[in-house]
């Protein structure tokens, strides 16, 4: 009998999830597992109804599209409906009740904590789980504006609105403004998804574009930014960021943040 965790999603053979797990567990010589599940929307109930019968689950992650979804079959002991609305990470709590929680909002705040957002203007392309945790997160540094492109704009003002950010929802087609931030929040220009069609000639010289993709990694968005010479994060600094989080949650060790080079050299090449 092993202890494990995992990741679901619908698809989820793209996922990059058990390749970081596994380096820290091997790293710290834990004994335990992270695997992948495919899980369809429909399956769901009958997921978390399994897992919560078998002692050695420790957890999940959750991606695309379940984010969401999920909050309905397990705990929200933390006040995650009201505050992000979605989650990404489920763990077996000490009373074996299977919680849920969201690591999203820190592992993409990471890696741009130095720069000053306060008061600023940024984009946020997407308004599924993944842009939930975003703007949760530059509402939590006191973003100035947000401009959220979305194909649903009626979802994207709601969304704003939740988070009582100031701002506009507008169509994918709309014109950049010249902010500070840019992220993609969406699937749009991931494997086996339609490309992000977009003109960042609009964006200051100092702007950062940011995709939560990672697969593939290096972007149409981002190959466009450094052609400009803007500054990048990759969905990489994210998804360590949140996988970092979760990790201590599942197997009660903090991971080994000093091989993060190593780390990322092997999700270059795997």
């Amino acid at each position: 009998m092993t202890a494990y965790a995992e990741v679901i999603g619908d698809p989820i053979a793209q996922s990059k999830s058990p390749l970081i797990h596994g380096f820290w567990l091997a790293q710290l010589g834990i004994a335990a597992d992270y695997r992948r599940a495919h899980v369809k929307p429909e399956e769901l109930a009958g997921y978390f109804e399994a897992r919560r019968a078998d002692p050695d689950w420790r957890g999940c992650n959750i991606t695309l599209p379940h984010k969401q979804a999920a909050l309905e079959f397990v705990e929200d002991r933390g006040g995650i409906r009201q505050s992000i609305g979605a989650i990404n990470t489920v763990v077996r709590a000490e009373d074996g009740a299977l919680v849920g929680t969201n690591t999203d909002a820190g592992g993409f705040y990471a890696p741009i904590a130095g720069l000053d957002l306060e008061g600023k203007h940024a984009v946020v392309i997407g308004a599924g789980g993944a842009a939930r945790a975003i703007l949760f997160a530059l509402s939590k540094v006191g973003i100035g504006r947000v401009t959220l492109l979305n194909r649903n704009v009626l979802k994207g003002a709601a969304l704003l609105s939740g988070f009582g950010i100031k701002g506009e929802a507008l169509p994918l087609t709309a014109k950049l403004p010249p902010a500070a931030l840019l992220v993609n929040a969406s699937a749009l220009g991931m494997i086996g998804q339609p490309p992000l069609e977009i003109d960042l000639a609009p964006l200051p010289a100092d702007a950062v574009v940011y995709d939560a993709v990672y697969a593939p990694l290096e972007t149409g968005l981002l190959a466009q930014a450094r052609d400009r010479e803007l500054d990048t994060v990759d969905g990489l600094e994210m998804l360590v960021g949140q996988a970092a989080l979760a990790f201590e949650l599942f197997f009660g060790a903090e991971p080994p943040r000093d091989r993060d080079d190593e780390l990322r050299e092997m999700l270059l090449t795997s």
